[in-house]
């Protein structure tokens, strides 16, 4: 009778495990490709200048002001989710109005909350194309903090050429020279490596 009492909570706790890890394992392909780019979206933003690129991004991709921007993430959504949530409402007729993200919005914040895959599934959209915008996005991110790195690092560029065309100069200087004390050292002819 012990041994019942100690084996019934750890059947339940056992049973509540293995229900998240089936309810995880249900998400589909696109699903996780969403989840994976929207982190990535956001760690762009987290880095400096980040969210201020990044709005600029979703501005440009989805032509919406800041105020959408703004009030998405007054709905605590990060810039990833923002960035599916206005691809998914972009593909409902209409594009990107307050009906259309109100509707998206009001299936992810539920009751009950549902995943982005089940979203785009009951409205008829394409979440892999929703997927594909948010990591245009955010390549186009990358690809402007690379730009700034390099203009900002183009004084540093120039110094370490510089730096390396001294370094090789010097050497080879210093190869003729050895060059030159060797020719210069006199040895006799026909003496060999060994001969001296």
């Amino acid at each position: 009778m012990k041994k019942m009492r100690l084996l019934l909570p750890l059947a339940g706790l056992l049973a509540l495990c293995c229900a998240g890890g089936a309810a995880a394992a249900d998400k589909t392909k696109d699903e996780k490709k969403a989840e994976s780019a929207a982190t990535a979206l956001d760690k762009a933003a987290a880095r400096p200048e980040g969210q201020a690129t990044v709005t600029d991004r979703l501005k440009a991709e989805f032509k919406v002001d800041d105020a959408r921007i703004q009030g998405l993430r007054g709905q605590k959504l990060g810039y990833g989710e923002i960035g599916i949530a206005l691809s998914l409402a972009s593909q409902l007729p209409g594009g990107i109005d307050d009906a259309n993200v109100q509707k998206v919005m009001a299936l992810r914040q539920g009751p009950p909350a549902q995943g982005w895959g089940k979203i785009a599934k009951d409205l008829g959209l394409n979440l892999g194309k929703a997927v594909s915008q948010v990591k245009r996005t955010e390549a186009a991110v990358r690809k402007q903090e690379r730009a700034r790195q390099g203009k900002g690092a183009g004084k540093g560029s120039q110094e370490r050429m510089q730096h390396q065309q001294r370094m090789q100069h010097q050497e080879r200087m210093e190869h003729e020279e050895r060059m030159e004390n060797r020719e210069g050292m006199g040895r006799p002819e026909g003496a060999g490596k060994g001969g001296r």
